[in-house]
């Protein structure tokens, strides 16, 4: 049975809908499930980012529980919650070699080819990497 997942969350509809899948799931098994949220760094480096994050850390991660309080009630009791910076698939790899993740659940965003090859592909980068299971739920 999968024991501890791994949800990629960036408030999107897609990524809440993998957010209910992994609960529902860690519910129904005894599990817990690890909520990450990606800022991407656009201007300013990592530097910048890191000052961002200080300053504004545990703001952010009150209000993301407290969003994901809102779509599922146990949130507090199954979930971990991390807010970090980088590449989303580099950063949810990354995880399932620091962390017991068992399962990795991401959204799929419903981008074409074009939108794929232009912004990349956070559900092909982990699909390609990853060396536990994967689900990806439309």
């Amino acid at each position: 049975m999968l024991k501890y997942s791994l949800v990629g969350y960036d408030s999107s509809d897609s990524s809440q809908r993998a957010f209910r899948f992994a609960i529902d799931l860690a519910r129904a098994g005894g599990g817990r499930v690890r909520v990450v949220s990606v800022l991407q760094v656009t201007q300013g480096g990592a530097d910048a980012c890191c000052l961002m994050m200080t300053d504004s850390a545990t703001q952010r991660t009150n209000e993301l529980m407290q969003e994901l309080r809102g779509i599922d009630e146990d949130a507090d009791k199954l979930v971990d919650l991390e807010i970090t910076h980088g590449s989303p698939g580099d950063v949810l790899l990354t995880q399932v070699r620091s962390y017991p993740i068992d399962h990795i659940v991401i959204g799929h965003t419903g981008r074409g080819t074009l939108g794929r090859w232009l912004l990349g592909s956070v559900s092909d980068d982990v699909l390609a990497g990853a060396h536990v299971p994967v689900t990806v739920v439309r």
